[in-house]
């Protein structure tokens, strides 16, 4: 059963600011696994998100969508 999230806002937000997932790691400071999990639709933790929506100055919803089955 898949998660009802899905991380492609954020995959659309890195192509707008022409940035690849290395320098995502880099800012962040969330690891290889970390982002390979929200590839693949994974739960990450707030934390996570936290860091990425600080960093990447956006908002929850410029991260991750919720889909209703």
């Amino acid at each position: 059963m898949s998660m009802p999230f899905s991380y492609k806002p954020l995959w659309k937000l890195l192509i707008d600011k022409e940035m690849n997932k290395k320098r995502l790691m880099e800012l962040t400071g969330i690891s290889k696994s970390t982002v390979d999990k929200m590839y693949r639709g994974e739960n990450v933790s707030l934390e996570v998100i936290d860091r990425i929506c600080r960093q990447l100055d956006c908002d929850i919803s410029d991260v991750v969508s919720y889909r209703r089955d």
